[in-house]
């Protein structure tokens, strides 16, 4: 069936369940029929209101801890862009006709999110489906008695269960504050490099810490009006590989400021990558850029080639200096290097695989991909132009794999 011809509406209207659509500020956009009907409230009396104008706690429960519990998960939902699947919930409901009169009602609700066109959670997801009926027929196999023995270990095992989820995100999120202090640690903030543009942009992969392993690095070189630009990938996710990275990182940095050219850089660095546990496959490609020779001048250790635009437009893939990872070889041999010219108003782009690589598609798609983009919009400014390659190359809801960029004008 041509996609243009169905009727996305009318299919959220026929789910069926309780399915409702928030707003980042948790306001209702819409909700489908069903939970219409089994919540008792007409669209018109849910769309624009807060969902818990519309649904509060019981007043007369000071135990209730259901309006807390819900807007916690969609909360998380909006700040990490990950699905929340809550524990049992009870959850009491005015009932509609009776104002001032609460109902018992038990949920097990389920929180996803949407991404707008800038990747940020744009519409939250909200799905519940009521389980009270199975609560109480549950109860009620075994008389009375048993019918509350059983609700209430029931219910104890679904709050015990929920504890133990907030104590693991708490964990998680004390885990991503060290991430957070080691990639501000470990990888250069964007800045100008002597008094030449250079934009620096890193995205962590879907559901990772902040800090994972790609780097990018930008020094200014000994000797003449001369930077070295970098990139490299260590393989793996985590504090683990951001410790490899930075270890990586700051040996190129110094390497660099030294080495005769990036060839002799990358020799000393594969080098070091040998006693590095965890740098195993690394990848890394520099760059030696001299803006009076109007010269770059590269190497690459297994790692995809730059983009040279030059100012008219014509892209130049600088992939004539290719070697194996940095740890490939057991006895290192010289690298190659190979240089090229460029006019002023030329833009270098160094970047890692999770900008350009997608499941079941060639790498050469997501290289055509990137050259495209870096054309269109070549005459903006570093900062800008980072920021739209960026915004058409990585997925709306985040890429599966980390991705580093540089971009400099020369």
């Amino acid at each position: 069936m041509n996609e243009k011809a169905i009727d996305y509406e009318a299919v959220f209207q026929g789910l069926p369940g309780m399915v409702a659509l928030l707003t980042s500020e948790l306001v209702y956009a819409d909700a489908n029929e069903d939970f219409q009907r089994l919540s008792g409230r007409t669209r018109a009396e849910l769309v624009g209101r807060y969902i818990f104008d519309v649904f509060p706690d019981n007043p007369n429960d000071p135990a209730a801890t259901g309006m807390r519990d819900v807007q916690a998960s969609m909360l998380r939902v909006v700040a990490t862009g990950e699905r929340d699947t809550m524990a049992l919930q009870r959850y009491d409901v005015e009932d509609p006709t009776r104002p001032g009169e609460w109902v018992e009602r038990y949920w097990s609700p389920v929180n996803a999110p949407v991404f707008g066109p800038d990747g940020r959670v744009a519409l939250i997801v909200h799905r519940v489906e009521e389980v009270t009926e199975l609560i109480h027929l549950r109860g009620r196999q075994g008389g009375d008695s048993r019918a509350r023995v059983l609700e209430a270990e029931l219910y104890t095992r679904a709050r015990e269960l929920q504890e133990l989820n907030e104590r693991l995100r708490q964990a998680h999120a004390r885990e991503r504050e060290v991430a957070l202090a080691l990639q501000e640690a470990m990888l250069p903030a964007g800045r100008q490099v002597s008094n030449h543009r250079a934009a620096v942009r890193y995205r962590p992969a879907i559901g990772a810490l902040n800090v994972c392993g790609d780097w990018y690095d930008v020094v200014d070189l000994v000797g003449g009006n001369r930077i070295g630009v970098s990139v490299g990938d260590v393989v793996g996710h985590g504090l683990a590989a951001a410790g490899v990275m930075g270890q990586l990182r700051s040996a190129l940095s110094a390497t660099s400021r030294v080495a005769d050219g990036p060839a002799q850089a990358l020799d000393v660095l594969g080098r070091y990558a040998h006693v590095v546990d965890g740098a195993e496959s690394a990848t890394a490609v520099t760059t030696f850029v001299d803006f009076d020779a109007h010269t770059v001048t590269y190497s690459s250790a297994g790692h995809p080639p730059p983009v040279l635009v030059h100012a008219d437009g014509r892209v130049e893939f600088l992939d004539q200096a290719t070697d194996p990872p940095l740890d490939a070889r057991p006895d290192p041999v010289p690298r190659p290097q190979a240089v090229t010219s460029f006019t002023g108003g030329a833009t270098l782009a160094l970047y890692t695989d999770g900008l350009i690589e997608r499941r079941r598609e060639d790498i050469d798609a997501g290289l055509t991909r990137l050259a495209d983009a870096l054309v269109r919009h070549r005459t903006a400014d570093p900062e800008p132009l980072a920021d739209a390659v960026l915004l058409e190359l990585l997925p709306p809801g985040g890429a599966t794999d980390d991705a580093a960029l540089i971009i400099v004008r020369l």
